[in-house]
């Protein structure tokens, strides 16, 4: 997501699914996303259903501490 510079509400629907599908088989989703986007995401309130993340290493670092946290 951090390539897109828009995101309308179909792909927020796709995500919302994707998140929902993730947590079904008890998995996260980081989502990596640009200003633009996470504005957008703002909006609507979905940020923190969608654990939207500044850059791939905060995303990474977030995996990690649940996984460490399910132990």
């Amino acid at each position: 997501m951090s390539k897109i510079d828009f995101v309308d509400s179909s792909g927020l629907g796709a995500l919302v699914q994707l998140v929902r599908h993730t947590q079904q088989y008890e998995g996260t989703l980081q989502i990596v996303s640009n200003p633009r986007v996470t504005q957008t995401v703002k909006l609507v309130r979905l940020e923190k259903f969608l654990s939207l993340q500044s850059s791939l290493d905060k995303a990474l670092e977030n995996v990690k501490s649940n996984e460490k946290a399910k132990e």
